[in-house]
């Protein structure tokens, strides 16, 4: 039975009309034809006409070739971009693509914008969205469908191109997969339109598999390791919350557009063309949200407040404005007296929670037997109900079993506020947290003072990225772990061989974009694969876990150690 998608986006009437077309030339023939209209009606003789004619001809602009439209570059290796045309790639096949790129049909479409076709979806991408292929007619194409699940028929509106694919916005699944899809699950009304969540549709088991799913394909596109050397992908870990777990979100507005007046808005009403929230899936322009049911209550009930406040007083913005809020437990607590034995952990100071907006503003969390301040407005996870597993998970990797010598010494690099420097701490007689950022490294080492680390036991460094290693060199590489959790962007080529010269027992590589992961640890592997025993690296484990629950995000936890 066909299932109306209620919450689609509609194409603006720009999007549905096109561009404009623009007036041709009138060429050579077109001009003859018109001298011709003078001639039978004129009372000059011919050969001032044709004189005339030639004239005109010689004062009209040159007329100039119309330019070729050069085809963008390549995406840049493991964006998003790029893991979306390299999967389209496998469906296709390597060998069609380049054909058709080489003719010049990579951003030629078979179907013309705001069409209606239907389509079969053949794969779920990494990020998301269901991947269809055009019927053999229209010649090798892909149509890529924000909410469709793999084997579903569905009808859709064709909105933009881009390389290989176009997008197709879904108006109607035709024939659903009944295994993955359940739209009873679906907790928000804004799913389907909101470009946050992909899978609220999909059982917390089903988005479990499908995110082992990414790590599978990540490593098989991006790390050029043979199957052999890449370990069986262990099951995602599931978070304990999979609802109002986020604890930081970052709505915006833009200020109210030119021809806006505030004598045609009511007093208190929010005007059309305002528009509060989150990003439309698949483009930039944004949607009204009046709430979002992955953030925590905090955050809900202080932006359901500022709402109002902006909607009051929206002509007195004179730019756009990003907003922040940040979960956090109440910083009106003494932290110091609040970690002084005993420890109270049902008492207002670990229980009670306040909403904080100020990017400056200071944030505090527990995690485990922990407590953290940062900056609200820097880089901490942003799901602390599964943050202990996964601490304890990369203690648990480090350790090499019974019968093996336990790591001494422990780096932790691109450290931030220390979450797993402090929190491995009491596993090493030696803990080092490097970061380029002297803010983070601030909070690092307020961090460790906060939670009674001596300073003769840990300590915080702020590296040059060209010798990030020289602060720890007297740490014995063969009795050093190292944790790397860098940006989506991964670690850089400097980083890289700084790594592979180091050469520490024991590395555990936690990404939040497992395609620079994959890349990155392939070539820690490749790299090192001749250099003999008790110098090269093995990839011995990999596994998901789920720190954003709805959406089609993985974090991925990979363990290397040196043989």
């Amino acid at each position: 039975m066909a299932a109306t998608i209620p919450h689609s986006r509609p194409l603006s009437d720009s999007e549905v009309e096109g561009p404009a077309l623009k007036k041709q030339r009138l060429d050579v023939e077109e001009m003859e034809v018109e001298v011709k209209k003078v001639v039978e009606s004129t009372t000059k003789e011919p050969e001032e006409i044709v004189i005339s004619l030639e004239s005109a001809q010689r004062n009209r602009a040159p007329k100039h070739k119309k330019k070729k439209r050069k085809e963008p570059p390549l995406p840049e290796p493991c964006s998003p971009s790029d893991v979306l045309y390299q999967e389209i790639r496998t469906l296709l096949g390597g060998d069609v693509v380049v054909s058709v790129t080489e003719a010049g049909g990579a951003f030629q479409p078979p179907y013309e914008y705001g069409e209606e076709v239907e389509v079969k979806i053949e794969t779920i991408g990494s990020g998301g969205t269901g991947i269809a292929l055009a019927p053999p007619e229209k010649g090798p194409w892909a149509v890529v469908v924000p909410f469709a699940l793999s084997g579903e028929s569905v009808r859709v509106r064709i909105g933009k191109t881009d390389r290989m694919h176009s997008i197709g916005f879904l108006l109607e699944v035709l024939t659903r997969n009944a295994e993955l899809r359940d739209d009873s699950l679906v907790q928000c009304k804004y799913f389907g339109s909101c470009g946050g969540c992909q899978y609220q549709m999909v059982s917390g088991e089903n988005q479990l598999s499908l995110k082992r799913d990414v790590i599978v394909k990540a490593y098989k596109t991006y790390s050029q390791l043979q199957p052999t050397v890449i370990p069986p992908i262990e099951p995602t870990v599931e978070s304990p919350l999979v609802y109002a777990y986020r604890t930081k979100i970052t709505p915006h507005f833009e200020r109210p557009p030119k021809h806006a007046k505030k004598e045609d808005v009511a007093s208190g009403a929010q005007p059309p063309w305002l528009k509060i929230g989150f990003n439309l899936t698949n483009s930039n322009s944004t949607l009204d949200i009046e709430e979002c049911p992955i953030a925590t209550p905090i955050l809900n009930n202080q932006y359901k407040s500022d709402r109002k406040d902006i909607i009051q007083n929206i002509f007195s913005y004179k730019k756009g404005v990003s907003l922040m809020y940040r979960d956090s437990l109440d910083t009106s607590f003494d932290a110091s007296e609040m970690m002084t034995p005993p420890i109270d952990k049902l008492s207002d100071a670990f229980t009670r929670h306040v909403c904080v907006s100020d990017q400056k503003g200071s944030s505090r969390e527990m995690v485990g037997d922990y407590l953290f301040e940062y900056n609200a407005g820097g880089f901490f996870q942003n799901n602390n109900s599964v943050l202990p597993l996964m601490v304890d998970y990369v203690r648990d990797l480090i350790n090499p079993g019974e019968g093996k010598e336990h790591p001494t010494h422990l780096v932790d690099t691109y450290c931030g506020a220390g979450l797993f420097a402090i929190s491995l701490s009491s596993a090493f007689q030696k803990v080092a947290g490097i970061e380029l950022s002297q803010s983070s490294i601030a909070s690092a080492k307020a961090n460790a003072k906060l939670n009674s680390i001596p300073d003769d036991k840990i300590s915080f460094l702020s590296g040059e990225a060209s010798n990030i290693f020289a602060t720890v060199q007297d740490f014995p590489p063969e009795r050093t772990a190292i944790v790397i959790d860098p940006p989506r962007k991964g670690c850089d080529d400097l980083f890289l061989k700084q790594l592979l010269a180091f050469r520490c027992n024991t590395v555990v590589y936690v990404s939040c974009n497992v395609h620079t992961q994959a890349r990155d640890v392939g070539i820690i592997v490749r790299e090192t694969a001749n250099d003999g025993e008790g110098r090269r690296y093995r990839l011995e484990s990999l596994r998901g876990f789920d720190l954003f629950p709805q959406t089609a995000h993985v974090e991925s936890v990979a363990l290397l150690r040196l043989y």
